[in-house]
């Protein structure tokens, strides 16, 4: 078996224990210049060959995007260090080692490498290094204090910064133009054909009027389509398509290929969805795109039948960058270049009854509800901005899965109750909103009984505790008051609709969001 000796001549390279501290003092304190600032005084101290490791570690993620590291490989963590010793240059040469494995032998290989790392780590840099490995200290809020720390700490415009990550898919590479090259290489970093950004996303409103309070009039209406979200490039005959967690699913997606291949233009970034059509024009339900596009085999194509895309934004053509072009500009644009078949249906209202009434009328037609836009709004890149306002005609959140119960009579041997959590973005703590078991069809009860089982944490006699990285939408009649849980609130009769495995638990609902667009009555 290969094994794999940590090198400890990197006598400059910060010690890991320096993060794992930095990462609890920035648990212990909801004040957002208080993590920036500690944020920038580590980034201060890193040397250059250690800043993009520290960057990506205080955003929460390895830098090798894959480590083919399971929950099972954990099951027995040997007992911590009494003292710190490992560098982050060590701990990342460490996970470039097992990334590249493969082959026979490369199970235990991994393993075994593992082990060592973590022998040598103490109680804290072990928690570190686990949340890193399965992405539990991932989350937007996060990522923006890293950015307003590396601002800080390099005295450069927090504007810069932000905007270099989007543009590059990542603050640990806008970090490392800003080292080497300074603000001007920062501020000149631009879209790249090819090279996906982080789209832009929607707020959530509970109503059109409440979006509309957010967007203004004149307002265009978007039907919300119940598909898988698409990022398309085009640069002459090479294509790339990426799904909003920026993976390439180019080859999956032959018809959006031709589709793109087809319009006359050599340079194109398109924002779409894309989805399945009934025979009767109403969009097939969500899992029948989602069986193509989030797994690496086909399911059912014929059954299913083709799949289509509707693009709603376009942020390049032809060598013209479009993110800070107002939206009236961007549409009338596409409306020029793109043909109407292959663009999402819409209305540009100019009073709330219009709105209204489109959103009545994308709901009767089997869409998932509507979203609103400000019609003078540039593309917001890589967040969560009131620009666009997102409006579904029942109560619905995407949850996290933290553990499921064994089932009983007609479910035996199945796990069926669900435990359901949502981050609190200011510590990044799961909080549990309750318990549900309806809504599960026997297909669903077999897939998420094999899935949870590969992600097992532990368990207890009835219930299997997992990885928090699985996000299943919710519908509920509401939160009430509750002292049972944590978070003071539980959700009322609530229902899986469907999983989402397109939607990284980074970007699952917060418990602040939860709390906004849902009514809270008193359960007592």
């Amino acid at each position: 078996m290969t094994t794999f000796a940590m090198s400890r001549g990197r006598i400059t390279s910060m010690l890991l224990s320096r993060l794992a501290e930095t990462r609890i003092a920035l648990t212990a304190t909801r004040s957002r210049n208080a993590k920036r600032d500690l944020i920038a005084a580590v980034l201060r101290e890193a040397s250059g060959d250690d800043v993009e490791i520290v960057v990506s570690y205080l955003s929460g993620s390895l830098r090798q995007r894959r480590t083919g590291v399971g929950w099972k490989s954990l099951q027995s963590t040997p007992p911590p260090a009494e003292e710190a010793s490992l560098t982050v240059g060590e701990v990342d040469a460490v996970f470039e080692y097992v990334a590249g494995l493969s082959g026979a032998g490369s199970t235990a290989a991994r393993i075994a490498a593992i082990d060592a790392l973590l022998a040598r780590a103490t109680a804290d840099e072990q928690d570190l290094l686990r949340g890193l490995i399965f992405g539990e200290l991932r989350q937007g809020a996060m990522e923006a204090a890293v950015q307003e720390g590396l601002a800080t700490a390099f005295d450069v415009p927090i504007a810069a910064v932000r905007r270099a990550a989007m543009l590059m898919s990542s603050t640990t590479a806008a970090a490392t133009v800003l080292l080497t090259g300074g603000l001007e290489a920062l501020q000149a970093v631009g879209l790249q054909v090819g090279v996906a950004i982080q789209p832009m996303l929607a707020a959530s409103a509970p109503g059109p009027d409440a979006a509309l309070d957010k967007t203004g009039l004149p307002a265009v209406v978007d039907y919300k389509l119940d598909g898988v979200r698409v990022q398309v490039h085009r640069r002459g005959e090479q294509i790339r398509i990426f799904t909003r967690s920026l993976d390439d699913i180019t080859a999956r997606l032959p018809e959006v290929v031709a589709v793109t291949r087809s319009l006359p233009h050599d340079q194109l970034v398109l924002d779409g969805e894309v989805l399945s059509l009934r025979s009767d024009g109403r969009p097939e339900a969500f899992q029948v795109v989602a069986s193509r596009t989030m797994s690496g085999v086909d399911v059912a194509l014929a059954q299913t039948g083709p799949l289509q895309v509707f693009f709603f934004d376009l942020l390049h053509v032809d060598g013209r960058d479009l993110l800070d072009v107002p939206l009236s500009e961007r549409l009338e644009l596409m409306r020029q270049l793109l043909p109407g078949t292959v663009t999402v249906p819409r209305e540009i209202c100019t009073t709330a009854e219009e709105a209204a009434d489109t959103f009545g009328e994308a709901v009767s037609r089997g869409y998932e509800g509507v979203v609103i836009k400000n019609l003078h709004a540039a593309y917001a890149a890589g967040r969560r901005d009131s620009a666009w306002v997102k409006v579904k005609p029942r109560h619905t959140f995407d949850l996290i899965v933290t553990a499921a119960e064994w089932g009983h009579g007609r479910r035996q041997g199945w796990l069926s109750n669900l435990h359901l959590a949502a981050r609190d973005p200011a510590s990044g703590e799961l909080i549990m909103l309750g318990k549900t078991f309806k809504g599960l069809t026997d297909e669903l009860l077999t897939w998420q009984t094999a899935r949870f089982l590969e992600l097992e944490i532990r368990r207890t006699a009835g219930t299997v505790y997992v990885e928090p990285s699985t996000v299943v939408e919710i519908a509920c009649d509401g939160l009430q008051v509750s002292t049972r849980y944590p978070g003071g609130v539980a959700l009322r009769f609530a229902r899986v609709l469907r999983y989402r495995p397109d939607k990284p638990a980074a970007e699952a609902d917060t418990i602040d969001t939860v709390k906004a667009l849902s009514p809270i009555i008193d359960g007592s």
